[in-house]
């Protein structure tokens, strides 16, 4: 195991201690009789951290009981235990943003400074594998996640292209934005003005991917969830809409056992039934950019939201 140099930082930014409750949250907004046996209506929306700068990719860790999010723009993987405490796993990330778990546990990062696919051990060591498509450098892998045959699956826009906060100015090589699958070798299955989010259904057969090019200036005004059909093979069919956001872009997305999709907004997170309609609502504090369940029951969503960890319990 290598030794911490002494000099450097620590890696302690939260002492344990209880969350913290929104104040003047306006509770939870039922739309559908249906979610009120999941989300209660006077459900309280917690903060577990307030001192990021723009909280993304969140995922759930079982072997090691914690929560991990990017702090892209502070360049820091953090992790938040159920004690409270938070901590630095990656210090000097290379703009990590969408985050996800292999099969074998590892986590798999998407990297806008270094335009690509890494991989991390529990020494905080990542490692790039997918950097290149036909050739040319990825644009700024953005959103990650892994299907049930552990194939990952990636967004590939170009934000951290155009974004210095969030990576450098750079030309893009490819003449596209699309989304990847990977499996040893490296697929592009679908296009998009600027894909963003991703995530599968639970029985694997749907895709859902979000277009969010509406973010740029300039560049389009995409702000909606497309749904597309999985074969066998990953190959991606019967692209359809499957719900815009009236407010901001739905950046990152969760979906739950029962096939509702959990979706960031500009004014917090929507929730969506697996045919489209709207089952509730609920505000955040500011605009948030992603989320997903977890906890030792999987009935927590965690809400990255610029400074903010969120998070709301679940029935």
């Amino acid at each position: 195991m290598k030794t911490r140099d002494p000099l450097l930082p620590g890696r302690l930014l939260r002492k344990p201690g209880s969350p913290t409750p929104i104040e003047k949250f306006q509770g939870v907004q039922i739309d559908d009789p249906c979610l009120e046996s999941v989300l209660s209506a006077d459900a309280q929306l917690l903060s577990l951290y307030d001192q990021a700068l723009h909280a993304e990719g969140t995922v759930w860790v079982p072997k090691h009981h914690y929560l991990v999010w990017s702090d892209v723009e502070n360049r820091r993987l953090l992790a938040w235990h159920p004690d409270g405490h938070v901590d630095v796993l990656i210090d000097g990330t290379y703009f990590m943003n969408g985050n996800a778990l292999d099969l074998d546990g590892n986590l798999v990062h998407c990297e806008h400074g270094r335009r690509c696919i890494s991989r991390s051990d529990d020494h905080g060591d990542a490692m790039p594998f997918i950097t290149h498509y036909q050739g040319k450098r990825l644009n700024s892998p953005n959103d990650i996640t892994v299907a049930s045959d552990g194939a990952i699956w990636f967004t590939d826009p170009i934000f951290g292209l155009c974004m210095p906060r969030q990576g450098s100015l750079a030309e893009p090589e490819l003449s596209h934005q699309s989304v990847y699958r990977y499996d040893g070798e490296l697929r592009r299955m679908a296009d998009f003005e600027q894909p963003n989010g991703l995530a599968f259904s639970p029985d694997g057969n749907t895709l859902y991917v979000s277009d969010t090019s509406r973010s740029l200036d300039n560049g389009g005004n995409k702000h909606e969830i497309l749904s597309f059909a999985v074969g066998l093979d990953g190959t991606l069919s019967s692209r359809r809409f499957f719900c815009q956001t009236d407010h901001g872009v739905p950046d990152g997305f969760t979906v739950d056992v029962r096939g509702w999709v959990w979706t960031t907004s500009g004014d917090g997170i929507h929730i969506y039934a697996a045919d489209g309609h709207r089952l509730g609502y609920f505000p955040t504090p500011v605009v948030c950019s992603n989320c997903t369940f977890g906890g030792e029951d999987g009935k927590r969503l965690f809400i990255g939201a610029q400074q903010y960890l969120l998070a709301i319990d679940l029935l």
